[in-house]
């Protein structure tokens, strides 16, 4: 059984020469049980018309911003929010950067602007725009913001040229919403909101120096990715770090454990609370506020006091504590035993262990060896690579919390 059946596209059409397969998309769609509705941009409808798209679709085809008709229901708003998704093919270079940049200025871009529902795009243009600096920073941000992409394949294009910018054919379009649909019947955690922290804190000691470690924040950053494609809203307390934001997460950027503190409890409530962050244990309480000198007075002293527990001050909560608390214990020798009185002590429930010794390249490398410490004892898991650490202990997750 399709899992179109009784879904409701919308569907944009731009302005390319692939316009015209647009139709039959819509056509396929339907077949599958979707309903269509259509947009066709100014562009678009130099290749084909308004009432080509309404006789395939039996609805009416949207054109004007400024339809006296249609704006007085404020017509782009209904637009935007009557589907379950929408569907841009083909999307040329010009609506991608609308979109990339926020701008509001025809019918296409405002609904999208409008929408508070998912999107999907399926870009057609000649090679060289494709592979233009400007559009591949345009894809880069529209992938931040969870935009999903279908094609484009590479091949002989409508100006004659070779590359990149073809159409995804119709089938390849109409599996991809297909499948869209299919993964968002399998979101176990949609619904739950999750707390994570990840990555180094700064303790300043000074305006040029501070106090860290050599968190890479990968680890971190891979967890709330593989969490949010399961449905989840993540909520990523980040330290510094080069780490990209995952599709769908929501960031909030700190530098001091402090910060991180208060950003955490800020944005409790949650389902479950992840520590990943490697949180320093000391802040500078005699923070300089010029560049300390080095003087001949010898080495200044460091009055050093220490950082709030922000696992512990989540897991002891009495009021609000998440149904999961998971810490992470980053070792050099005793890694198991360790962790498991780090679990207790902190009255967490589960410690996600490893051995960070030097030797291991674990700490800001790309695979991780960890040991999922919980009340029935410990787990040993193999060296795998960061991504699959974190699908695995998602997958955990969303068992636990179901």
């Amino acid at each position: 059984m399709s899992t179109l059946i009784g879904k409701r596209i919308l569907l944009i059409i731009g302005g390319g020469v692939a316009a015209y397969k647009a139709l039959d998309l819509a056509r396929r769609l339907m077949e599958r049980g979707a309903s269509v509705r259509g947009i066709l941009t100014k562009g678009g409808a130099e290749f084909i018309t308004p009432l080509s798209v309404a006789s395939l679709t039996g609805d009416q085809c949207f054109t004007d911003l400024f339809s006296l008709k249609d704006e007085a229901e404020m017509g782009h708003i209904r637009l935007s929010r009557e589907a379950d998704l929408i569907v841009i093919a083909p999307a040329t270079a010009d609506l991608m950067a609308k979109m990339a940049g926020g701008l509001a200025g025809d019918l296409a871009s405002t609904v999208l602007l409008a929408t508070d529902k998912p999107v999907m795009v399926a870009p057609a243009m000649n090679a060289q725009m494709w592979d233009h600096p400007a559009t591949q920073r345009n894809i880069k941000t529209l992938k931040g913001d969870g935009i999903h992409f279908v094609g484009p394949n590479a091949g002989m294009l409508a100006c004659g040229e070779v590359g990149a910018g073809r159409l995804a054919e119709v089938p390849e379009i109409v599996d991809a919403v297909e499948g869209f649909f299919s993964a968002e019947n399998n979101k176990p955690l949609k619904g739950k909101h999750i707390v994570l922290t990840a990555g180094p804190t700064h303790e300043p000691i000074d305006p040029v120096r501070y106090i860290a470690n050599r968190s890479s924040g990968k680890q971190g950053f891979e967890i709330a990715g593989a969490l949010a494609s399961l449905g989840a809203d993540v909520s990523l307390i980040a330290g510094p770090t080069n780490c990209e934001t995952p599709i769908g997460v929501k960031r909030i950027d700190i530098e001091t454990a402090r910060e991180m503190h208060d950003a955490v409890h800020a944005n409790l409530p949650a389902d479950a609370a992840i520590f990943v962050a490697a949180v320093a244990d000391w802040h500078v309480a005699n923070e300089g506020e010029q560049k300390m000198k080095k003087t001949v007075s010898g080495i200044p002293e460091l009055d050093l006091r220490e950082n709030p527990d922000i696992l512990a001050s989540v897991a002891t909560l009495s009021d609000g504590r998440p149904s999961l608390v998971v810490g992470f214990a980053a070792e050099t020798e005793n890694v198991v035993e360790y962790a498991a009185a780090k679990r207790e002590r902190k009255t967490c429930d589960w410690i996600v262990a490893n051995n960070v010794s030097a030797d291991t390249g674990i700490m800001g490398g790309c695979e991780n060896q960890v040991h999922l410490i919980t009340e029935n004892g410990a787990e040993d898991w193999p060296r795998i690579p960061k991504d699959k650490v974190a699908q695995k202990l998602a997958d955990r997750i969303a068992k636990e919390l179901s």
